[in-house]
């Protein structure tokens, strides 16, 4: 068997890196080797290896103890001090070499050393610290659970989704293979939010409690809507009689139909803010709402518009490049 590869080599980052830089590297890989985008059939042996090294490496305790004991971490008990492992690593070496004492074989064919294979005492070589876990010599030792690494994906919404809420199911793939989870969406979520499935990441062992699952939310680009925080902006066109007179003009928000009051002589750039109409937020106060005044002309006049354009054109003394060299 293929000795299994470094995690810092399978995300490409240094054993230095930041949180931050190996979850940057980790989404980067997810999006090229994802089975869903990439229909390789080693992209999805490489989306696991990737997945497993990123459950290792985000979680800063779970990091430690491979820093400190490599590929056997999972073997090695709480307390154990990284460098009375390393002895007990050495010893066994040793014992395979030249004359020493040779291994059985297992069920399996395997090589089996026991602590009287290799002349060494197990409880003087970690000061008894598992004296709960199994007797002296010869005695069965457990290895104790470790809980189970919190996970990161990202989910991506449309904005009237993050308005409403609901539920979405949507499928996870780990190391396991791909699995399907209903999503609980609430109300207002906002871009770059995290949404915790509590016990649906990484497995424990020996019966330890499954990690969390944190879902991180991404908003789609939408054709109307454009999104900060929870305010939401949006285009108000209007006639040109519209901008110079003023109007209650209807206009559809993710909430639903709402009216936009103009005051006479608005131009083009000029925002109105409907407040509370943005985003919900069930901590707190809601985002606003503003629409952008944009003026429309019609693409093809009649001959009876035609003429009411002229009629303006010739009694009205507004000259819009005037007014702008005089602010």
């Amino acid at each position: 068997m293929a000795p299994r590869r470094d995690f810092y080599e399978s995300l490409g980052v240094s054993r230095g890196a930041s949180q931050d830089e190996i979850q940057r590297a980790y989404r980067k890989l997810a999006r090229t080797y994802h089975p869903d985008v990439n229909k390789d059939p080693a992209a999805e042996e490489r989306f696991k290896e990737v997945s497993e090294a990123y459950d290792v490496l985000s979680d800063p305790e779970t990091r430690r103890k491979y820093d400190a004991f490599g590929p056997d971490f999972r073997q090695v008990p709480d307390g154990v001090d990284p460098d009375t492992w390393a002895r007990a690593q050495q010893a066994g070496a040793r014992g395979g070499a030249g004359g020493g004492p040779r291994p059985r074989r297992g069920a399996q064919g395997q090589q089996v050393w026991s602590a009287e294979d290799l002349d060494i005492d197990l409880d003087d070589l970690f000061g008894g610290m598992f004296g709960g876990m199994g007797g002296g010599r010869g005695g069965r030792r457990g290895w104790g659970p470790i809980a189970g690494a919190d996970q990161e994906a990202e989910i991506t919404l449309t904005v009237e989704e993050a308005y409403n809420g609901g539920r979405r199911t949507i499928t996870i793939t780990g190391p396991d293979g791909p699995r399907a989870l209903e999503v609980a969406i609430p109300p207002g979520v906002t871009d770059g939010q995290r949404i915790r499935l509590a016990g649906q990441g990484g497995q424990g062992t020996s019966g330890a409690a499954a990690g969390d699952l944190y879902l991180v939310v991404r908003l789609a680009p939408h054709p109307r809507y454009r999104v900060q925080g929870r305010d939401i902006s949006v285009d108000l066109p209007l006639t040109p009689w519209e901008a110079a007179l003023g109007a209650s003009v209807a206009i559809m928000t993710p909430g639903g139909e709402a009216k936009v009051r103009v005051p006479e002589g608005s131009s083009s750039g000029r925002r109105l803010r409907l407040k509370g109409r943005g985003l919900p937020n069930p901590k707190g106060s809601p985002g606003d709402l503003y629409t952008e005044v944009r003026i429309m002309v019609p693409k093809k006049l009649t001959d009876e518009e035609r003429r009411l354009f002229q009629e303006l054109a010739a009694v009205s003394t507004f000259d819009p490049r005037r007014e702008g060299r005089q602010r």
